[in-house]
């Protein structure tokens, strides 16, 4: 019992290990209720389903920041909040590039929720390696928050130059890649990742990929390449470990719930880009402003932020009212909400392998 209480106590990453387990519990649950409970049978998932799952989502996201105000405290509880708030706000962006990529495949609604599911254990662990990997850095070279700082302010400037590109994904070097270097169908199989199928050539039976598979593949691609921004993003506002990667995990759970509603009416989130970029811009301003005059009050932080992204959707919603929803395809989604990542010069084809 002695060794037990020890190890629960020890200090792991600036906590408590039984917090980083306690938390991992969380997320080990609601993913098992997901998956053997609510989606244990495949099933389209409609935008009503999708937003009170969502909603599920975000309540007990909010209430772990109230857990996390009332025992860590109330600044960890307002740094777990704007860090949620600019996850969330940044991972909706990604809402863009999944539904182009599924539309790219071809995937049917049916198979999507398998596709996230899966993918969202890929992001679980490429964000603790992340985050981690980050902390170290900022703890053994606090100088590289002023590299964080630059490479923001960088990024939100070039949001707003790239709006109006199109995301390619079909010119995707990782697709390339992937259909180069090994077989896949030209069909969805089921809900199958991979298949067995007889070899052209030789007749034996061979393992194929199937296009859920490559579509996984990509949506992980994705993450990766959104955190690239989301991380340093919310390192401005803490270098707790833990507030970041719990902050980032129940926005990115609550992401796949919502984005069967999102789907939809992406259309009317034309102009949440640019309130992104002004968060990206403002977070970066926000880490010189720590290191040369010392530390923001986190609730400016978290109200600065807030206001730019209501703004950002309030406009949005205004100026898109009369907008009918564009056929749900890459070439209609990327003319629609442009984006900043997969970005061609080409247009990707409607569907195949």
């Amino acid at each position: 019992m002695e060794f037990v209480s020890t190890f629960l106590l020890a200090d792991f990453m600036g906590k408590a290990t039984w917090l980083w387990l306690m938390f991992i519990g969380i997320v080990i649950a609601l993913l098992v209720f997901d998956l053997g409970v609510l989606n244990r049978k495949d099933h389209e998932i409609g935008v009503r389903e999708s937003l009170w799952l969502s909603a599920g989502y975000i309540a007990i996201a909010i209430g772990y920041g109230a857990w996390i105000w009332w025992y860590i405290g109330a600044q960890s509880g307002t740094e777990y909040f704007t860090g949620f708030l600019i996850e969330k706000s940044l991972a909706m962006d990604n809402v863009f590039v999944i539904a182009l990529i599924f539309s790219y495949f071809a995937i049917p609604r049916l198979y999507q929720h398998r596709v996230l599911f899966w993918g969202i254990l890929g992001v679980i662990v490429l964000r603790a390696i992340m985050i981690g990997l980050g902390a170290t850095l900022v703890e053994q070279f606090n100088w590289i928050l002023y590299i964080f700082g630059a490479f923001l302010i960088i990024t939100g400037i070039k949001m707003l130059w790239m709006v109006d590109n199109m995301p390619d994904i079909g010119n995707n070097p990782l697709l390339r890649f992937l259909r180069k270097r090994f077989r896949v169908t030209d069909e969805v199989h089921g809900n199958a990742f991979t298949v067995l199928k007889p070899d052209p050539a030789t007749g034996r039976m061979v393992r194929y990929g199937t296009p859920l598979l490559l579509a996984l593949v990509l949506v992980e691609f994705a993450d990766l390449i959104f955190a690239v921004d989301s991380v340093p993003a919310i390192f401005a506002i803490t270098q707790d470990p833990f507030i970041v990667y719990t902050s980032n995990i129940f926005a990115i759970l609550g992401l796949r719930a919502l984005y069967f509603a999102l789907a939809a009416i992406i259309h009317r989130f034309k102009y949440l880009k640019y309130a992104l970029s002004a968060v990206l811009v403002f977070i970066g301003l926000k880490i010189f402003y720590n290191q040369i005059w010392g530390k923001m009050d986190p609730m400016i932080s978290l109200s600065v932020t807030f206001g730019l992204l209501a703004v950002g959707v309030i406009v949005s919603l205004w100026k898109t009212r009369n907008e009918p929803a564009p056929p749900l395809d890459a070439q209609h989604i990327g003319e629609a909400v442009g984006d900043r990542h997969f970005v061609g010069k080409g247009k990707a084809p409607g569907g195949g392998a």
